[in-house]
């Protein structure tokens, strides 16, 4: 079983994940994908273009924050903007370091998949 730790209304709530084997894991997994996925799906999901790599949203959610400016240099794993996902503030981190470009705005609703910023 994994636990998770989920602050709701500022309180913390110890929650346990039981991994299922067999047919029903496509019920579980994305339960208990959904919430620590934020940082480690970032990563994953951008591709290699000419200009940079590609920072794309990994959920749908709201554009909160962006937590550095325009054209400032990143480095990996640096929180770059803040997703709200279900009530639920997520911070999107640089997958590779760089110079970055948004392509997005706070206040801006995103689905899986939208294009958040380049990296190059």
């Amino acid at each position: 079983m994994r636990k998770f730790i989920v602050t709701i209304d500022g309180k913390n709530y110890e929650v346990g994940v039981e991994e299922v084997l067999g047919d029903q894991p496509a019920a579980a997994a994305p339960v208990a994908a959904a919430q620590p996925a934020a940082a480690p799906s970032a990563p994953s999901a951008p591709a290699a273009v000419g200009a940079g790599e590609k920072l794309v949203s990994p959920f749908p959610g709201l554009i909160k924050g962006l937590l550095v400016k325009e054209g400032d240099t990143v480095t990996v794993n640096q929180p770059v903007l803040v997703l709200e996902a279900m009530k639920m503030d997520n911070d999107i981190t640089a997958p590779v370091a760089g110079k970055i470009s948004f392509k997005v705005a706070v206040g801006d609703n995103v689905e899986t998949n939208t294009l958040l910023a380049v990296i190059g």
